[in-house]
């Protein structure tokens, strides 16, 4: 079963590790775990504070750079073109590597000059130090608005089975980019839905699985959990031997609180 999304002509893992709110060791072990187990899209951004450790966990794992899709976040107070340019550097020196395949704007600001910004990131784009431009937590009219402006690759939201996002995945696929969905499992609360654990019987899987499976299977969807034990890490990796009916996907996608 097909593993990776194809945007802007290059494969996207579908599934990557979310890195907030861990920290210090944990979080470079954690990192370095998730790579060796299989995992190539990583999440960090700047405000998580993180950055350095999540380098430590790319470097302990041995993994060639290329392997890897690494995704960060330039904070609302670098949004102005001269500070993005220097934060994206500071990214770059706090993981050690030579460019981020994925930057994106954190939130969205009411004095920000969107056209400014995201002419910024397409000059680190021209020069090699990114790959990719995207937003995060950016409303549908925003992302559209963003995708007017150029190569945009990606909104990042958070996107879960009780927080819906069909309007941004209506965008994102019309315009055949990613839609990135952060807390998908809603903090745990996902694990004890009745209804999700009944659904997954009949697959053998869990409702933190099948709602992974849900989200991946709406298509231009990318899922980065956060988790941090062995167990999570290697249950997470286990949706991809396993399709949802449209039956069940009809009914995850009318779940309401």
């Amino acid at each position: 079963m097909e593993k990776h999304l194809l945007i802007d002509n290059v494969k996207i893992p579908m599934l990557g590790l979310g890195t907030w709110p861990m920290s210090g060791k944990e979080c470079s072990d954690t990192v370095a775990a998730a790579i060796n187990m299989g995992y190539r899209h990583l999440d960090t951004a700047q405000n998580y504070h993180n950055e350095t450790e999540v380098g430590e966990g790319i470097r302990k794992s041995n993994t060639a750079r290329d392997e890897l899709f690494i995704v960060t976040k330039v904070s609302t107070r670098n949004l102005e073109p001269g500070l993005l340019a220097r934060a994206a550097e500071e990214s770059l020196g706090k993981l050690k590597i030579d460019y981020i395949d994925l930057l994106l704007i954190h939130w969205p600001t009411a004095d920000m000059i969107l056209e400014e910004t995201l002419d910024a990131m397409f000059r680190l784009r021209e020069q090699g130090k990114i790959r990719h431009a995207g937003v995060s937590n950016f409303s549908p009219a925003l992302f559209r608005e963003a995708l007017d402006q150029g190569p945009v690759i990606c909104n990042q939201v958070e996107f879960s089975p009780y927080k819906k996002q069909e309007d941004n995945l209506a965008v994102a696929r019309e315009f055949n980019v990613m839609i990135t969905a952060y807390t998908p499992l809603a903090n745990g609360k996902v694990s004890r839905d009745i209804r999700l654990k009944e659904i997954g019987k009949s697959y053998e899987k869990s409702a933190a699985q099948v709602t992974l499976r849900w989200l991946l299977q709406l298509g231009n969807v990318s899922v980065i959990p956060k988790a941090s034990s062995i167990q999570h890490l290697k249950e997470n990796l286990e949706i991809f031997d396993f399709e949802l009916s449209r039956e069940d996907i009809k009914k995850i996608s009318e779940i309401r609180y």
